[in-house]
């Protein structure tokens, strides 16, 4: 028999002192250091690119109760500044998060996160468990956000690995 989830649904923005499509190419040019920007130095991830557009994330997370591992089907979309990331497996399997990065004015952006959490203990208060989710999220995105700006300040010292896959990916959808 399968257990019933519940749908935890939450919403924010965080705003980037770069443009939308240099905002877009920093952060899905995933690194197996990510976590290291997003204050979880204990975390290890390994990225396998399936197709120019498609990655399998593989995060593994130290938890009091031991070592936890998702792993998340990444499909990029270029052309709308835009990305999906689904659980495959993990204590939250099948919960999926919408990332679109939008214009602000000339040289800023902001991206436009939609969460879908599913949460599988029967206990869980939905309103309690989003706002917990939303703010530990923003935060992650408060300190990428800063990596971001700081990365544009030394003069993007590397070229990240995604403008290659933008130009393979750069069809109309």
């Amino acid at each position: 028999m399968t257990q019933m989830a519940l749908s935890v649904r939450y919403y924010f923005s965080q705003r980037f002192n770069v443009s939308a499509q240099r905002a877009f190419d920093w952060c899905i040019d995933f690194d197996p250091k990510d976590h290291d920007l997003m204050g979880d130095a204990n975390a290890k991830r390994q990225i396998s690119h399936i197709t120019p557009d498609t990655i399998i994330l593989t995060d593994v997370f130290l938890s009091p109760s031991g070592f936890i591992e998702k792993q998340k089907l990444v499909q990029l979309y270029p052309n709308r500044l835009s990305w999906t990331s689904t659980q495959l497996t993990g204590p939250n399997k099948y919960s999926q998060f919408l990332y679109r990065i939008t214009a602000e004015g000339k040289g800023f952006s902001a991206l436009n996160f939609t969460g879908l959490h599913l949460e599988y203990d029967e206990k869980a208060d939905a309103k309690l468990l989003a706002d917990k989710l939303c703010k530990e999220d923003a935060a992650v995105w408060k300190l990428l956000a800063k990596a971001m700006e700081e990365e544009q300040k030394t003069g993007w010292a590397t070229i990240p690995r995604a403008d290659t896959r933008l130009q393979i990916t750069s069809k109309k959808l």
